[in-house]
């Protein structure tokens, strides 16, 4: 069953790493089947969070926000890639994720989290997973976390070397359970509706 993925990344610095691990995971997504695509937070450049999506006007929302808005409301599931920054998440992408709310009710989330140390960002993915689970998301109990990342993909985003090897290990069952949950968030949204 073919599933829309959106893959969304946060990081706005210049030397960008984790972008590796973005590119490697929506090319592993395509390859199983489903239609994944790239949200760069830095590439969409949203302002800091005035004003949420949903406070706007019918129709008079800015451009970008109300194409990326769509790409939401049509998507079946989403990953987020996430590197660690002082014990905490990007700002860049919670940024990107605080401007909706009611867009990502009910459907799966999973988290993916990088670092140049070897702890591989794991502060930062648990972090998220609270404030996934508060937006309305069912996080997946499988993650990814990727240490050393400026070694462990190289550039054209393909596992090298021993960080690269625990990463093609662990993403086959990462990628089957964000396939379970979207089938069964897809299979009740349809069947019963949402409560609210």
């Amino acid at each position: 069953m073919t599933h829309h993925i959106l893959v969304l990344y946060g990081s706005y610095r210049a030397d960008r790493q984790g972008i590796r691990l973005a590119r490697y995971l929506v090319r592993e997504l395509r390859e199983l089947g489903n239609e994944a695509e790239l949200i760069d937070a830095k590439a969409i450049n949203l302002p800091m969070l005035d004003r949420m999506y949903k406070e706007y006007a019918a129709g008079e929302a800015p451009a970008g926000l109300e194409e990326l808005a769509g790409k939401i409301r049509k998507a079946d599931a989403f990953v987020f890639v996430t590197g660690e920054y002082n014990w905490g998440i990007q700002p860049g992408l919670k940024n990107l994720t605080d401007h909706f709310l009611e867009e990502w009710f009910w459907r799966p989330a999973a988290i993916a989290s990088y670092s140049a140390g070897r702890l591989a960002g794991v502060r930062a993915a648990l972090t998220w997973h609270g404030t996934l689970s508060e937006m309305g998301m069912v996080v997946i109990s499988s993650s990814l976390a990727v240490g050393g990342i400026r070694h462990a993909l190289d550039d054209d985003a393909k596992p090298t070397g021993e960080g690269g090897a625990p990463l093609e290990k662990a993403f086959p069952r990462f990628a089957a359970d964000l396939a379970w949950w979207t089938e069964a968030a897809k299979a009740q949204r349809e069947k019963r509706g949402t409560p609210y």
